[in-house]
């Protein structure tokens, strides 16, 4: 009797419950605000190697007088290392695009379209070659798999079993127990980033310094999903169901970070250039369901190839770290960024991006299972998803503007 009743008003509130919920989604939202935190570091760096020379030894060049007597020698000619004044781009800056982008994966049928679109804005003013402050704006489009795809068990508080399953794919389970809650979970992250670029030099063979870059970065990140009311990311999610937690009133999406990235190359050619970032980042605060804030090791690498003055193809895989409140411990997130860019005039560039990122701590992806407190939840619609492993692919288009000094070509 009591799962008759329940799986009659779970179909006429489950939907809801999603409905006014912005699940928590993102796959690689800290991986894409790293990604944005070494551009500069990059560039610099690529300004920095490619202007050195090494110093052309001694050449003494003896001059002789009308007569024939010597007199003179010329000084040793050699170039001083260029490495002590180029650098970081100097003087105010800026970037700014606009980006579409359309996902992949297993989504359902409500994902199959293209993304809410997105801005990312940059800012910089460098007070010297070696000193620079950005902030900055980066705007990530994505569709979560396992949110709309597969079956997941309903729990009622005080039950130890399943009283029934919600059908995230909008198809009637077997026995036409399960209640279709096919909903639209197209999400945009919004990563703020305020940083302190800092470059050394250090002394290698052959009159050669190598440059690094440390960053001290704070970072923001929120979120706006579709099927949320007002897109907000004030919502209630479980844990450990039928009896763990359940929060109500916690920004789900969002984090603050502290971190300090050191970006080290370990590859320049003519065509070819690569670095290695390594970034430790502490929460700034914890909320819901986080159990620690040491410190979480990003990870980075970047390799660019350059046929051409305008053309540019990059990869760049990450090992990332996930803090969201709805996570006890940091997901770690295997991310990578693949793309091309192509400048279409001084101060115009275009950007094909494919991204993807997910947990390999965590599994499975998307949404576990629903859990509703009491009976009232599920009359009201009230009732909160766990949410597992957080993971999305899709390719991103982005069009530009931007100083000549800051785009990095």
């Amino acid at each position: 009797m009591l799962k008759s009743f329940l799986r009659t008003a779970l179909a006429l509130c489950i939907a809801a419950s999603f409905g006014f919920q912005a699940v928590p989604a993102a796959a690689d939202g800290m991986a894409d605000a790293l990604n944005g935190a070494v551009q500069d570091a990059n560039l610099g760096i690529k300004n920095a190697m490619t202007q050195q020379k090494p110093t052309t030894p001694a050449q003494h060049v003896t001059q002789k007088s009308d007569a024939g007597v010597p007199v003179a020698q010329v000084p040793p000619v050699q170039q001083a290392p260029v490495g002590q004044n180029v650098g970081l781009p100097t003087g105010f800056g800026y970037t700014a695009d606009i980006s579409a982008a359309y996902p992949f994966g297993n989504i359902g049928k409500t994902g199959k379209a293209w993304l809410p679109g997105g801005v990312d804005l940059v800012a910089g003013y460098g007070f010297n070659p070696t000193t620079r402050l950005v902030a900055s704006v980066y705007q990530l489009q994505h569709y979560p798999v396992g949110f709309n795809s597969g079956q997941v068990p309903i729990y009622l508080k005080g039950f130890a079993n399943p009283i029934g399953c919600a059908s995230l794919d909008n198809t009637t389970g077997p026995g036409g127990i399960c209640t279709p809650t096919n909903i639209n979970v197209a999400t945009k992250d919004s990563i703020n980033l305020f940083m302190l670029e800092k470059m050394f030099f250090i002394g290698m063979p052959h009159g050669r310094k190598l440059p690094i870059v440390i960053s001290p970065t704070y970072v923001s990140r929120v979120s706006k999903i579709s099927a949320s009311n007002g897109n907000a990311d004030v919502v209630s999610f479980a844990s450990n169901p039928p009896d763990g937690p359940i929060f109500y009133s916690l920004h789900t999406r969002s984090a603050q970070v502290y971190s300090l990235a050191v970006t080290v190359p370990f590859l320049k050619t003519p065509k070819m250039f690569g670095t290695f970032t390594a970034s430790p980042g502490w929460l700034v605060h914890r909320a819901g369901l986080n159990q620690d804030n040491k410190a979480q090791l990003y990870q980075i690498l970047y390799l660019e190839y350059t046929p051409t003055s305008r053309l540019k193809f990059f990869f760049e895989p990450q090992s990332s770290r996930d803090y969201l409140p709805t996570d006890a411990y940091a997901q770690h997130l295997f991310a990578y960024f693949l793309g091309a860019s192509f400048q279409t005039g001084k101060n115009t560039f275009a950007q094909i991006v494919l991204n993807s990122g997910g947990p390999t701590n965590e599994s499975p992806y998307g949404v576990q299972s629903i859990v509703c407190a009491n009976l009232t939840e599920v009359a009201n619609g009230s009732c909160s998803p766990v949410i597992g492993g957080l993971k999305a692919t899709q390719i991103q288009f982005q069009f530009g503007i931007g100083s000549p000094s800051v785009i990095p070509f």
